[in-house]
């Protein structure tokens, strides 16, 4: 017995497997795209490769990970419990469902359910900007039981974005009021702007705010909301044209820093 176990991670719809230590800590990864196994230490080589050998498929390359950086091996140290970045899009709604899927017959559809979609949505469409450089995590928990939808890091700098679900509806912002159709105005530019300082407070760096909304009929707004980007979620790759502001090493560090569940419990 090697005393090493595997966990699977899926990430932008690439499975790794790190091996990890009893304690949590990675010690080793498979990438079964790239064909590679990469090690944190030769020490334990024969022992990674026992523990990988029922998942190993082909011919692979066995090593050191390619041109490591810091931000890098800070991530790979993580314990499995605290690192955010395996949460999918709605991560905290797809749980508490799972747990009280509310009652199957009732008048109005759960509005967990399209909460729900509205995050999916986003979050996938924030997904897609992986390969322009840019980091994507999901459903990020917050002390006092608050969180943010999706944080979005990238050469443009951080943006703290909050996914709205507004299908076929008409949404009127009024900062710092916002009114879907005949409901109540609530104050969500306002809750989005705290969220955003929060996010500013843990990383110490500069997060914008961003409201996205998911397939609304029509949106309009009677000044410019202060300081929020307001995009529809077909508009947020719009995102991945600014630059300017962070290098990669940069982004990266960043990126291992906000996926560390313990930056946020000052906050």
């Amino acid at each position: 017995m090697t005393g090493l176990r595997v966990v699977p991670a899926w990430r932008h719809g690439q499975e790794r497997l790190y091996v990890c230590l009893a304690d949590g800590r990675n010690i080793a990864w498979y990438d079964r795209e790239a064909g590679r196994v990469n090690l944190l230490s030769e020490e334990r080589r024969d022992d990674v490769l026992e523990t990988l050998g029922p998942f190993l498929t082909g011919p692979v390359t066995i090593g050191p990970p390619p041109v490591p950086t810091p931000a890098e091996l800070a991530r790979l140290t993580l314990h499995p419990d605290d690192d955010l970045a395996p949460n999918r899009p709605g991560e905290a709604l797809l749980v508490a469902l799972d747990r009280d899927p509310g009652p199957a017959h009732r008048l109005r559809p759960d509005p967990r359910r399209r909460a729900l979609t509205a995050e999916q949505t986003v979050g996938d469409a924030l997904d897609r900007l992986d390969g322009a450089g840019w980091h994507a995590l999901h459903s990020v928990p917050l002390p006092g039981g608050d969180r943010l939808h999706h944080l979005l890091i990238g050469p443009g700098g951080l943006f703290c974005v909050y996914s709205l679900y507004a299908r076929k509806q008409k949404v009127l912002i009024a900062d710092p009021m916002i009114t879907l159709g005949r409901r109540e105005p609530q104050p969500l530019l306002r809750r989005l702007r705290a969220d955003a300082d929060r996010a500013s407070y843990a990383l110490t760096a500069e997060v914008r705010p961003v409201l996205a909304l998911t397939e609304p009929a029509d949106v309009r707004l009677t000044a410019s909301p202060r300081e929020v980007h307001v995009l529809r979620d077909r508009d947020l790759d719009t995102l991945s044209r600014l630059g300017g502001v962070l290098k990669p090493a940069d982004v990266e560090a960043l990126h291992a820093m906000a996926r560390d569940r313990n930056t946020w419990g000052r906050v």
